[in-house]
């Protein structure tokens, strides 16, 4: 039961914390920062828009597993890119990683 409790803390914490700075990274003053890795403008709003799909899914009972795998996915894609770009300064998104997986496998 305790788990369970942990897991619903870390799923709302997640979602809450992740669709706000996703939000944030889809507004158009976030741009600059993103053009700095010298990638398209499009690669920001894919992942930014799935992280915010991902997060709304989330935070739905009945698509929380889906939406925990979307984010897994996305935020994998975003250490790869980081890693590709020389910035190896990816440990935030590696425990987000870790949350959306510890959430895809552990609720039912």
């Amino acid at each position: 039961m305790k788990s369970k409790i942990g897991l619903t803390v870390l799923q709302w914490s997640l979602g809450v914390v992740i669709l706000i700075e996703a939000v944030i990274f889809v507004l158009p003053s976030a741009a600059q920062e993103f053009a700095r890795m010298h990638m398209p403008g499009f690669v920001r709003m894919v992942l930014g828009w799935g992280e915010i799909a991902g997060c709304v899914l989330l935070l739905i009972p009945k698509t929380m597993k889906s939406g925990a795998w979307l984010l897994l996915a996305v935020f994998v894609m975003g250490i790869l890119l980081h890693l590709l770009h020389g910035q190896y300064r990816i440990g935030n998104v590696v425990i987000y990683a870790a949350a959306a997986f510890a959430i895809a496998m552990g609720k039912n």
